[in-house]
This record gives C-alpha cells, sequence and structure tokens, in this order.
C-alpha cells in the first residue's frame, strides 16, 4: 500500500511486559505472524496478516511497565508540524518527534480530553500493508468522556470533515477526509468503569466474529461487548489477558439499514 494521506490512520502497536503471550494470543485469535524481533528497536516485533504487515507488538520499555493498550497512529507529512498543531490546539506531546531509522518518524501525543495517540510520518515503513481483511486493521473510534474536546481537537489537527450520526441512544461522530470516513467518535457514558480512561478502539477484522470471542476467552481475554451484529458487521469488544482492549468484526454479517450521517457546520 501507498503512503497515505494525512489524518488517515496508518499503523497500530502495542506494549506488552509478556511478548510471547501476546504473540500467542494475537496469533490464535486474529491468525498472525510474526517476525524476529529487531533488538535494535527495542525488540519491536512486526505481526503479518496473510503474509503482509498488520501490526506490531513490543516490550515496555524500562520505567513504562503498566497496563497493555493499543495505540493507533495517524499519518503525517511532516510530524514536526503536526505536534506544533497538536499543541496549538490544545493537546499535549507526549514522546517529541524522533526518527526511527530509515522507517519514518513518529511522535506521540495525548488530546485535551485525555485520549493518548501516535502520529507517523512515513519513511521505508509506510503503515499498514493490508486492512479490512481477515486479522488487518479495519476501523478506530475515539472512546472519550469529553467529546467536545475530541471534536474541536482532531478535526483541527487532521483536517477532518465531521457528520453526526442520527441515533437518539448515543452521541456518535465520523470524521471524513474528503468522502472518505476514517474514524469514529463515541462518548463514554456510565456503561463504562469510572477508572477507564479514554482511548482509541482499534477493530481487527476475522471471518467470524463468535469464533474469535470464543478463542479470546479461552485463552483469558474478557469479553467486554457484544457480539453484536449492526449494519457495519457482527462485532465485540475485547480485553486482551494483558488488559489491552481493542475489538474485532465480521463486516460480511449485517444486519439493519446504514444510519443517516449529518454534516456539522
Amino acid at each position: 500500500m501507498a503512503v497515505q494521506p494525512e489524518g488517515t490512520p496508518c499503523w497500530a502497536d502495542a506494549m506488552f511486559s509478556d511478548l510471547e503471550g501476546a504473540k500467542n494470543f494475537y496469533g490464535d485469535v486474529l491468525g498472525w505472524t510474526f517476525a524476529e524481533a529487531s533488538a535494535e528497536y527495542g525488540d519491536y516485533t512486526q505481526a503479518y496478516a496473510n503474509g503482509k504487515a498488520a501490526a506490531a507488538v513490543v516490550p515496555p520499555m524500562p520505567g513504562q511497565e503498566g497496563q497493555s493498550q493499543w495505540c493507533l497512529y495517524i499519518a503525517a507529512e511532516d510530524a514536526a508540524a503536526t505536534a506544533a498543531r497538536i499543541r496549538d490546539n490544545g493537546g499535549e506531546v507526549l514522546m517529541e518527534p524522533m526518527r526511527v531509522g530509515d522507517f519514518g518518524s513518529m511522535c506521540l501525543a495525548r488530546d485535551p480530553g485525555g485520549v493518548v495517540f501516535g502520529v507517523w510520518q512515513a519513511g521505508t515503513h509506510e503503515g499498514f500493508e493490508v486492512v479490512a481483511e481477515p486479522g488487518a486493521y479495519t476501523w478506530a473510534e475515539v472512546f472519550t468522556r469529553e467529546p467536545e474536546k475530541s471534536d474541536a481537537f482532531f478535526p483541527a489537527v487532521f483536517s477532518y470533515r465531521q457528520r453526526d450520526m442520527e441515533d437518539g441512544e448515543m452521541d456518535f461522530r465520523i470524521y471524513d477526509l474528503g468522502e472518505r470516513s476514517v474514524l469514529g467518535r463515541m462518548r463514554m457514558t456510565g456503561e463504562f468503569p469510572p477508572e477507564m480512561p479514554p482511548y482509541i478502539n482499534v477493530y481487527f477484522a476475522v471471518e467470524d466474529c463468535d469464533e474469535a470471542v470464543a478463542k479470546a476467552t479461552e485463552l483469558g481475554g474478557v469479553l467486554r461487548f457484544g457480539p453484536m451484529t449492526t449494519p457495519f458487521g457482527r462485532f465485540a469488544a475485547i480485553s486482551d489477558p494483558q488488559g489491552a482492549d481493542f475489538s474485532v468484526i465480521d463486516t460480511t454479517t449485517t444486519e439493519g439499514d446504514m444510519p443517516k450521517l449529518t454534516d456539522v457546520s
């Protein structure tokens, strides 16, 4: 796949204190295979879906140990310029832009409501080599208790157009790049435990949602929500055995009509 336009989710990785455990879990649930760990880059280990780069797992750096969580990276033409826009719009740069060999440049940031995400300026590593196929990234949603902060921040930094989903039951917004929907934003309600921080929920595609849930729970994962069939597919939210939250979705199994979306002026 070519370098993605600025604002497109382009990569995902997660830190795991038990790297072998993570490889076994995601290998079974998502069918991933793994490259050799790169000692030069802190044992960063790339995961493959059908032989194509799909994500990565890495052990925590000293002092970074804590609960595991998936990090979504958003494509940038210039990581330093994006970091400046992040600051200008009330966000916080957690890790200054840094080059990663010839692979590209990255930084880590947090939106004004506490949502952590990455920025990736591609070099030789252009990001996902596969999307929306079994085992691959397919969608992501900003889960936040302060949606007005995310709605002001992300479109200002990445030039997103915004549309609201016409659904009286939930506060859900779509961020578009041109005519393409690239990210969702969901208000966290009282159903989320108060101690759970805001985060970006990453969806990986599977052939059979129920089968993926069964494998995940058998291996020590926790089912948080679902499985549920929607117009977008049958999905479920899961916490892996090390506490990282993600979702699986079978986009071929759908039910109901697509919701109406209205432009946000």
